[in-house]
């Protein structure tokens, strides 16, 4: 939104609910040594076409199907 091209990365959402169940099982008295060590669960591709019409690139049509979020 703020005038970057392209953000590929975590879902913020959904790492703060894991680090909440994480911190949960902890406050219940399981050993941090003991926990798995998670991956993200979602990624998120976010694709600023205003952006790239100011710099003259043009995004095909295939990745923007697999946007998550397409800022106009």
């Amino acid at each position: 939104m703020a005038g970057g091209l392209l953000s590929y990365g975590i879902d913020v959402v959904d790492a703060y609910r894991q680090y909440g169940v994480y911190t949960a099982r902890i406050l219940k008295s399981a050993r941090p040594a003991d926990l798995p060590v998670l991956q993200p669960p979602k990624f998120e591709l976010v694709i600023n076409l205003k952006t790239a019409r100011a710099l003259g690139v043009k995004i095909s049509d295939n990745l923007l199907s697999l946007a998550d979020e397409v800022i106009e």
